[in-house]
């Protein structure tokens, strides 16, 4: 299965050619995904977070291997808007968040790497439980290592399909 990238190149192949890529290998299933795809756009993939920042988080990301925003294709732009919406609605309904964070990440050991959007459900508990909100409460999640079980991101992302459509 291979989606089309840059120079007709898979996103495999490209990934390869630069080193390996987290985010290629969920997008290709050379990882295990609990959840699997939320949803798929012809250029974007809706997946389950596999980082410690609670149930409900996904990632938006291009299905082919992209470095920079700028990097973009005007396809790729055109949908972000609207998919960013439509995935931060369907979390809230799924979820019940005071706040639905949405932010860019970038970087794999401290190099750039694969763009994704993070949509993360924020309730009070969280705010209550790290004692922080905004980037230190994405900061104090990912140090308390804390990753919801298997099942119980199967449930969130078989009801963020539904929500999807």
């Amino acid at each position: 299965m291979g989606l089309s990238g840059i120079g007709g190149a898979t996103v495999a192949e490209d990934s390869g050619a630069r080193g390996g890529c987290l985010a290629c290998d969920l997008t290709m299933g050379n990882v295990p995904l609990p959840g699997g795809n939320v949803l798929r756009t012809e250029s974007w993939v809706v997946e389950h977070c596999v980082g410690p920042l609670g149930p409900g988080t996904v990632v938006v990301k291009p299905a082919r291997h992209v470095v920079h925003v700028a990097e973009l294709t005007a396809q790729e732009s055109s949908e972000l808007g609207p998919l960013l919406q439509r995935v931060s609605a369907a979390v809230t309904e799924v979820m019940a968040p005071e706040q639905v964070y949405v932010c860019l990440w970038s970087h794999a050991g401290g190099v750039p790497g694969h763009i994704h959007f993070v949509v993360q459900p924020v309730g009070k508990d969280d705010l209550a439980r790290f004692d922080a909100f905004g980037p230190a409460l994405q900061v104090a999640m990912g140090e308390a290592e804390y990753f919801p079980g298997a099942a119980e991101v199967e449930r969130v992302c078989e009801r963020l399909r539904e929500a999807l459509g």
